[in-house]
């Protein structure tokens, strides 16, 4: 296979290094070589997008305990309205998103370096963020915000979280809301919090074919 180009932020070895080989072994060896260190490139990258997400996820089903989860225990945040621990940040978080009718957050692009010799990797999260405020008597407002999260992670006892967060905003608009759609919808599936949200059922979706 012809070596091409890192792309998308993933930097794939070349099947060689350096110099001619001076044996089939010294080629094979190098060749396995490489294809562990791409392996672990690889699996360092995949938990880390895991932990991500974990937190995105854990902010808009009110999840305390998932959105933790995206954090090693002494992580550092630094969110624009407060800088502290996990904890406190946690409790901060759930409590601002409870006040809002609903919220909405979405990652974009994730680049990322990652060292998995050293246990270490740094990276910039894109997204955006839509939350819906106010409520029926005064008129309902949708919030966004969009920005990044300039991220630490750390691999500890095997498991790859971040170790410090830094948002940055870079743009907020706050528009006149409605929910006439689920008002002319009723039985639309909509969005839920602290478990009542219809992916809690997902793995019970039943496939045509399928026994149930």
């Amino acid at each position: 296979m012809a070596w091409m180009e890192p792309q998308f932020g993933y930097a794939f070895a070349p099947p060689c290094r350096g110099g001619r080989r001076t044996s089939a072994m010294a080629t094979d060896l190098t060749l396995e070589g490489d294809l562990v260190a791409q392996v672990r490139d690889l699996a360092a990258r995949r938990d880390i997008n895991a932990a991500v997400q974990r937190y995105m996820r854990g902010l808009d089903r009110l999840d305390p305990d998932l959105q933790r989860s995206a954090f090693h225990p002494d992580a550092t945040i630094d969110c624009g309205l407060m800088v502290g621990g996990v904890e406190e940040f946690v409790a901060f978080s759930q409590d601002l998103l409870a006040g809002m009718d609903a919220t909405h957050h979405m990652l974009g692009q994730v680049s990322l370096e990652v060292d998995p010799a050293d246990g270490r990797a740094s990276g910039e999260c894109y997204f955006q963020a839509w939350h819906r405020t106010g409520n029926e008597a005064e008129g309902w407002r949708d919030l966004f915000i969009a920005g990044r999260y300039l991220d630490a992670y750390a691999c500890r006892d095997g498991e790859w979280r971040i170790a410090a967060r830094t948002l940055v905003t870079d743009w907020v608009r706050d528009d006149p809301g409605t929910i006439d759609f689920f008002a002319a919808n009723p039985d639309a599936p909509r969005g839920g919090r602290r478990g009542a949200d219809p992916s809690e059922n997902r793995n019970r979706i039943p496939i045509a074919g399928e026994r149930p």
